[in-house]
């Protein structure tokens, strides 16, 4: 499980020595979803498609479906039930995974990784269990505008691979709003 954020993590770090167990086959044919209600806005912000950010890593889905957000507020909620899987050491992204099993990435602007943990602040730990609103992460969207080349902050489905994600809502949204997004099995 959470294979995507292990490998991420190794890669930020420039360790590609350790080994990643493999999902067995069976595991992997799971249907995940998450209804429309299951899933609310992480931040205030506008919504945007994918294809929009300027990153074509990000807009081509090489990461996975998802959504951006050009960020407004200054705190990261989770948008699920679920837990906290990974915790990047730079603060930039968050991994998380809901109660149905779906992996999400959290990343918080873009080349972000380079602030070196400048302008996030953790209020999460690995494995810790969390609920829909729970705060994540505070940021300093002023610092990380003028410290990187965007604030745009995607938000990426990372095991969807049979299932379909809807984006609902488009344009400026407060966190804690439903209805922006379905994944359905």
């Amino acid at each position: 499980m959470a294979n995507f954020f292990k490998k991420m993590a190794q890669s930020l770090k420039g360790d590609n020595s350790a080994e990643v167990q493999q999902t067995p086959a069976a595991q992997t044919s799971v249907e995940k979803g998450i209804g429309e209600d299951s899933f609310v806005m992480p931040m205030d912000g506008t919504v945007i498609p994918l294809s929009e950010v300027p990153d074509p890593v990000f807009a081509q889905e090489m990461m996975g479906p998802g959504f951006a957000i050009d960020p407004t507020g200054g705190t990261v909620c989770s948008p699920i039930d679920g837990k906290v899987v990974s915790v990047f050491p730079t603060k930039h992204a968050i991994g998380l995974e809901s109660s149905s099993g779906v992996e999400i990435l959290i990343h918080v602007g873009l080349d972000t990784v380079k602030l070196n943990g400048e302008g996030f602040e953790l209020l999460v730990e690995n494995e810790q269990l969390i609920s829909r609103g729970d705060a994540l992460l505070k940021i300093d969207v002023a610092h990380i505008k003028a410290n990187a080349p965007s604030a745009v902050t995607p938000v990426i489905f990372t095991n969807t691979e049979k299932e379909k994600i809807h984006l609902l809502k488009e344009g400026k949204q407060t966190q804690g709003t439903s209805g922006i997004v379905r994944v359905d099995a």
